[in-house]
């Protein structure tokens, strides 16, 4: 038997594949783009999204009451620098709820959400997904409150108090000096992260 793509139809994995493509050159292209900024001490935009398990989670109203630390993540390569984040965040024993926030601005995105999600539920834990809540409607409100004109693979490390005001904001890179400084903040330390603000902006 012939395979579709030798009687000229491209096969679903084609199919697939350029979409994937679409999307991808599409939501880079589409996004707005919104200077870099430091939001500390501001209240945390209330804005909603999916989690993998299929739940809409608010923020901050799905951790008032309590610190949390929130990983904003603005492109697929920023993943490695999330997982350096978890890994020591998690090492150092974190006592705090902890989530991921693959953030996707512009409308094109949303389109294929099921299908970008579903890409994602592979590569993560069923246990976990919860803790993992893609943004694409509000995707604009918290790049706009960030900033993500630039170190776009770098993670948007978010402490928020029980009031859900920021209390801690890092968007260098991963640094394990600074994970102690996370954990301390989400303990309601007073950590002063203005300095890693100030250079190269």
């Amino acid at each position: 038997m012939k395979s579709a793509e030798a009687n000229g139809r491209p096969t679903i994995c084609t199919l697939l594949m350029s979409l994937a493509v679409v999307v991808a050159l599409a939501s880079v292209s589409c996004a707005t783009r919104y200077p870099l900024r430091d939001p500390t001490g501001e209240p945390f935009p209330r804005v909603t999204g999916t989690a993998l398990d299929g739940r809409t989670t608010t923020f901050p109203d799905v951790v008032k009451g309590r610190p949390a630390v929130l990983l904003i993540a603005y492109e697929q390569d920023t993943q490695f620098d999330v997982d350096r984040w978890l890994l020591g965040l998690i090492q150092g024993q974190l006592d705090a709820p902890l989530y991921e926030l693959p953030t996707i601005p512009g409308a094109l995105p949303g389109m294929f959400a099921g299908t970008i999600d579903e890409g994602m539920r592979g590569g993560i834990p069923k246990e976990d997904w919860a803790a993992v809540v893609t943004m694409y409607d509000d995707g604009d409100v918290i790049a706009k409150f960030t900033g993500n004109e630039a170190r776009r693979r770098n993670t948007r490390v978010v402490v928020l108090d029980e009031e859900g005001v920021v209390r801690f904001f890092h968007d260098r890179g991963y640094s394990a000096r600074l994970v102690s400084d996370v954990i301390a903040a989400t303990a309601g330390d007073d950590i002063d992260s203005s300095d890693e603000q100030a250079g190269g902006r």
